[in-house]
């Protein structure tokens, strides 16, 4: 009996330590499958991640692109506007003229009529000449403020 118990056992162990590489086996190959699905899901999320990076960037390059062009454009705008505003002030001021020439006069002989239009526009020119004598004396009034401003 002791030959054959030995034998038994002997086959036992065996039987166990084939049982135990198949399980092992059975083990490794699920976990093995599992990783496979896990990798392909993280090359997978990884090209989408990658996919959705590029997408982004291509999209801030175009904005970027297009407010730089908005950009220049309002710049230019700017520039063309504070260039056009004289102008305007001076066509509207020419318009007044135009309408004060040509309003209604009340009826009176033509040297009356003349001697008004003289007058008028002897009035305005003081008129001008006022302007420019206040305009000089502000900016000499700025000139002073700013000189005072750097001596203190």
């Amino acid at each position: 009996m002791p030959i054959n118990s030995s034998r038994g056992l002997r086959n036992l162990f065996g039987a166990r330590r084939i049982i135990s590489d198949r399980i092992k086996r059975l083990v490794n190959y699920r976990i093995d499958e599992h990783l496979r699905e896990l990798y392909a899901t993280v090359d997978r999320l990884a090209r989408d991640h990658s996919d959705v990076v590029e997408d982004m960037r291509r999209r801030l390059a175009d904005l970027e692109r297009r407010y730089n062009k908005m950009d220049k454009l309002q710049h230019w705008t700017a520039n063309e506007l504070e260039r056009v505003i004289p102008q305007v002030a001076a066509q509207e001021s020419q318009l007044e003229s135009l309408c004060e020439k040509i309003a209604a006069v009340p009826v009176g002989d033509q040297p009356q009529i003349d001697e008004s239009r003289s007058l008028i526009d002897e009035i305005r020119r003081e008129h001008s000449q006022i302007k420019v004598r206040l305009t000089a004396v502000a900016q000499y009034e700025d000139r002073l403020r700013k000189l005072e401003d750097r001596a203190e």
